[in-house]
């Protein structure tokens, strides 16, 4: 079973896209172990706390590192990536010289009730990713809109053809992680 540290941009209660991300993780069945750490907890990014950086810091850089794969489950703050995961991204790719995000296989997605679901802000993620040194799965891509129902009460995705979908993409991902290889992920 893989470790896929999933980093939520949103830490809202009901957020839609920690829903999509727990469907997702219903759907890898146990291909995955997915491993959500606390975005919430981390101060806003200052080069000054690296003297003595908070627990949460240590915390998110412990699990990326540990992880198989790293997971990115945007939503879409004014057509861009909402500031607590750039936040995370930037706690993560320091200091510098030892970025937990490097040679790490990685993927993203996101949802909203737009019919473009996520579109804008996975651009820019994906824009910003590979400067980390994260080595991103091209296709399929998952711009996931967000209808009242699809996700069930228990993350079971209600509508076959979407569900189809989104199992071949978690088929993907567990294929790029396995073609990128255990050396490549453990030398990062």
């Amino acid at each position: 079973m893989k470790t896929i540290t999933v980093l939520v941009g949103s830490i809202r209660k009901e957020s839609a896209n920690f829903r999509f991300a727990r469907a997702l993780e219903k759907l890898a069945g146990s291909r995955f172990r997915f491993d959500y750490p606390d975005l919430g907890a981390l101060p806003h990014y200052n080069d000054d706390l690296w003297p003595n950086p908070p627990a949460a810091v240590f915390d998110l850089k412990r699990r990326a590192e540990a992880a198989d794969a790293l997971l990115f489950v945007t939503p879409e703050f004014n057509r861009s990536v909402p500031p607590i995961l750039t936040n995370a991204l930037a706690w993560g790719s320091r200091p510098w010289g030892h970025s937990s995000w490097a040679g790490k296989a990685g993927a993203v997605v996101g949802t909203s009730p737009g019919v473009i679901g996520t579109a804008a802000a996975q651009a820019h993620l994906r824009s910003i990713l590979p400067a980390l040194d994260v080595v991103l799965l091209g296709q399929p891509e998952v711009y996931f809109q967000n209808k009242p129902g699809l996700i069930g009460n228990e993350f079971e995705i209600t509508d076959e053809g979407t569900r189809a979908f989104l199992e071949g993409w978690v088929s993907r991902f567990d294929a790029f992680i396995d073609r990128l290889g255990p050396a490549a992920r453990k030398a990062a």
